[in-house]
Formats: C-alpha cells, sequence, structure tokens
C-alpha cells in the first residue's frame, strides 16, 4: 500500500466533491440551515406516558419516625410515573446521574418527619411548624425530565401531608438544587447533542451517490487498471469522508455556539466528542457502500440510502427523546444512539470522559462502526471487484 495514492485518490475524492454544487449544500449549507432552524424554533417536550428513574437519598430513615419518609416514598411509587432507586449516600447517586442512569436524584432531610408530625399537629399554624427541605437533583440532559418531575413530586409531598392543592403555605420546600445557580437550559441545550449525529447521517446519502455515480461514468473501470489496490482505493475514500464529517462537526459546532450552546466542558470533552463524530462517520461510510452495492443509478442510491438515515435519524438523534419507551429501545440498535447519549452525557451531565457509561458508548460506536464498514468493503469488492 503507497501512501502517494492512497492521496492522490484523496484529493480526487475531494475536487470531485468541491466541484458539485448539491453535494457541496449537503457538507456545508445543509448543517448551518439545519441547526439555525431548529437551533431557532425546536420546543417540543416529549410524551407524557414515559416512567422516570428517580435516585432517592432518604437521610430521616433512621430518625424518630421513619415510617413519615417511607409514606412519602410510597406515595411516589402509587404515581405509576416514577420509578424509584434508593441509595445509600448523594454521592453515589449523582455519579449515576451524571452517566444518564437515572433522571433526578431527590434527598429527603432528616428533619422530614419531624417536620410532617408539626404540620398535622397544627395544620393552621404555621409558626409550630418545622420546615424542611427536600433537594432536587435534575438530569440536565432530559428536557422532559427537568419539567415533568418537580410537580409530580410536589404534589405528592401536598398530598402526603394531607394539604389542599391551594394551600398558601406548607412546611416543605422542593429546591431544585441542580438549577440554583444556572439559568434554566433551553430546548437548543437538550438537542444540541444529537445535531452532531444528525448532520453526520448524510454522509450515507453522499457515499452512495458518489460511488453509484463513479460506476455509472466509468470511473471504476479506470481505477480498476491502474495499479490501485483495492485496499489503497478504499483507505483514500474513508479519508476523504472523515475529513468531509470533520468538517460538519465543526460547522455544526460553531452553529449551535453562536445560538447559546455553551456547555462548561474543556479542551479534552470537545476534542472526544470530535473523535467520537469521526468513528460515527465510519459507520455511515460502511452503509453508503452497502447503498452503492444496492444501487443501479444515483437516483436509486438516494432512495436507498434513506433505508438506513431514517432509522438513525429518528431512533439515534435527538428526535428519539420524544417517541414511546419501544421506540427507544430499538434505538439502542443504531450506532447513532449511542453517540448522542455519550455527547448528552459530556456536555449537559458533565460526565467525566473516564465514567463508565462514556467509554460504553465509546466502545459500542467503535465496535459497531468498524464491523458495519467491513461489511460494507466486502459487499462492494464482491460485487464490483473493487
Amino acid at each position: 500500500m503507497k501512501a502517494q495514492r492512497i492521496l492522490a485518490l484523496t484529493k480526487k475524492e475531494l475536487k470531485k466533491t468541491i466541484r458539485e454544487p448539491a453535494v457541496l449544500f449537503m457538507i456545508f449549507l445543509f448543517p448551518i440551515v439545519f441547526v439555525f432552524a431548529f437551533g431557532a424554533s425546536f420546543g417540543g417536550a416529549g410524551s407524557s406516558q414515559a416512567v422516570y428513574n428517580i435516585g432517592v437519598v432518604n437521610a430521616d430513615s433512621s430518625g424518630s419516625n421513619p415510617a413519615s419518609s417511607q409514606l412519602l416514598l410510597n406515595a411516589l411509587i402509587d404515581t405509576k410515573i416514577l420509578n424509584l432507586q434508593v441509595y445509600a449516600d448523594n454521592q453515589t447517586a449523582q455519579t449515576d446521574l451524571s452517566q444518564g442512569k437515572i433522571q433526578a436524584v431527590m434527598v429527603i432531610p432528616s428533619s422530614f418527619s419531624q417536620s410532617l408530625t408539626s404540620y398535622q399537629a397544627a395544620p393552621n399554624n404555621p409558626a409550630q411548624w418545622i420546615n424542611a427541605t427536600i433537594s432536587l437533583y435534575l438530569d440536565k440532559g432530559s428536557l422532559v425530565a427537568t419539567q415533568a418531575v418537580p410537580p409530580i413530586i410536589q404534589k405528592t409531598l401536598t398530598a402526603v401531608a394531607g394539604q389542599n392543592q391551594q394551600a398558601p403555605a406548607s412546611p416543605f420546600h422542593l429546591e431544585t438544587a441542580s438549577l440554583v445557580e444556572v439559568n434554566a437550559p433551553s430546548a437548543l441545550d437538550f438537542i444540541a447533542p444529537g445535531m452532531f449525529t444528525f448532520a453526520s447521517i448524510f454522509l450515507i446519502m453522499m457515499v452512495g451517490q458518489s460511488f453509484a455515480q463513479d460506476r455509472e461514468n466509468g470511473m471504476m473501470k479506470r481505477i480498476r487498471i491502474t495499479p490501485t489496490t483495492p485496499t489503497e482505493f478504499m483507505a483514500s475514500q474513508v479519508i476523504s469522508y472523515m475529513g468531509i464529517a470533520l468538517i460538519q462537526a465543526a460547522l455544526v459546532f460553531v452553529m449551535t455556539y453562536a445560538l447559546g450552546f455553551k456547555p462548561d466542558v474543556g479542551v479534552p470533552a470537545y476534542a472526544f466528542a470530535f473523535i467520537l463524530v469521526l468513528v460515527f462517520s465510519l459507520s455511515n461510510v460502511g452503509f453508503g457502500l452497502i447503498t452503492a452495492t444496492i444501487a443501479k443509478s444515483p437516483g436509486a442510491a438516494t432512495g436507498i440510502s434513506f433505508l438506513f438515515v431514517l432509522p438513525q435519524l429518528f431512533l439515534g438523534t435527538f428526535v428519539g427523546a420524544s417517541l414511546s419507551s419501544g421506540a427507544q429501545v430499538a434505538g439502542k440498535f443504531v450506532p447513532s444512539y449511542y453517540v448522542t447519549d455519550a455527547l448528552t452525557s459530556l456536555f449537559l451531565r458533565g460526565a467525566a470522559l473516564t465514567s463508565p457509561t462514556i467509554l460504553l458508548d465509546f466502545v459500542a460506536v467503535s465496535v459497531s462502526c468498524v464491523a458495519i464498514l467491513a461489511v460494507g468493503i466486502m459487499l462492494y469488492a464482491r460485487y464490483y471487484k473493487i
């Protein structure tokens, strides 16, 4: 394998891309228009039938009347909307929250039972109440959780205390601790991680069209009669499209940043995000090769590519968060799901690069993408002897 041949073929592919207006639109203008349109107007909130996993740290479990806090927990379970997981300490719960394993953490203070008892003894005399603050930490990577969970818990607290829903005062204060020092996240914050994945998915269409066009105009035959090996040819294609994926990711980042998406993460997190998108682009090249194997013309490649584009688009990007629970489970079978999940944990939840969730997502993306690319290369080489 000679680097000179790979470089020459890479230049050929890039020049062909630059000279094609439709492809230029998909590479440069599409990410800009897409991010601007969704960033300026997107505001969906998802399904109301979801079940949220809530971590509970009960500091009142060993108090004078632990049955009081248990009464609250049972009432939350009875809502059928919250799935409770009890943690021994707040640190462990926060770790799971940062990795997206749960959607919120509720810390019940040691004074909860005393507060409930004082209220029930004198419901009309606030001076005799013992106030208790229940801290609630929310998943910053879930728009639905931040909007839905606090009202559910507040309503349940009111019911457990036996208060009227319209009562002006209460001994219980629900403090959303994770949002105290920052502004409430916008819709853009929640969909931005999925935008990186969204833009890269359309490489499938570009690769399928390009290979089908080269085969139709005789370019592939001319390449086969040269000393170029199949390995050199495929290496040049992978390098070319990874470069295009890098440009797309950079454009999406610039646009989201300009629109207000500014996650509080360091340079290593951004570097990891770009590496993850580049690895993900390998699967899109693979799907594009499979498309080109099936398609007889560039026009047919466009239609066939949507067989691979749409599942990843709807199941693996920000769109999947608003779909049914069954669709969200199905999303775990597409590579784009793990890219979006990793970027969400990284940018919104503040998960560390070495956290199990990030590493698992990276491994899932890497393995699936290499496998898909390998299948695409073998199919194309088999049917077209490249």
